[in-house]
């Protein structure tokens, strides 16, 4: 279960940066587009490369670790000044994926994974 959550997770994650980069699936209603050189724009780029390492499980202790830290400083700077409850700051999906990335810095990729692979060939059981 550990795999499929880490797949279904980097699967929704990409479109998050694809939405960013790529304007698919199509931005909110109002949203202006964003500039590849910005925040939003860095956003986009791990979103959409960090999300494709979650989903086929390489690098996933340290690609995790850093977008969980994206994550959270998308909540602090974008959600929470609106307000202090997620559900009114429509927060709640940055601390959701901080969390499950946090989860996966400690816990690997699981046994559906590149870097399972490439532990099984070096002789080792931690992935």
């Amino acid at each position: 279960m550990l795999s499929v959550l880490r797949i279904i997770a980097g699967l929704v994650f990409i479109t998050f940066g694809t939405m960013k980069l790529f304007n698919y699936p199509p931005l909110p209603q109002g949203m202006p587009p964003f500039a590849l050189v910005s925040q939003m724009g860095l956003a986009g780029v791990l979103e959409t490369f960090g999300g494709l390492l979650i989903l086929i499980g390489l690098f996933t202790r340290p690609v995790s670790f850093v977008l969980a830290g994206e994550m959270a400083v998308a909540y602090f700077q974008g959600h929470y000044p609106q307000s202090f409850w997620p559900t009114t700051n429509m927060g709640t999906p940055a601390i959701l994926y901080c969390f499950i990335f946090l989860y996966f810095v400690f816990a690997g990729a699981g046994a559906w994974s590149v870097d399972a692979m490439i532990a099984r060939s070096k002789g080792s059981s931690t992935y």
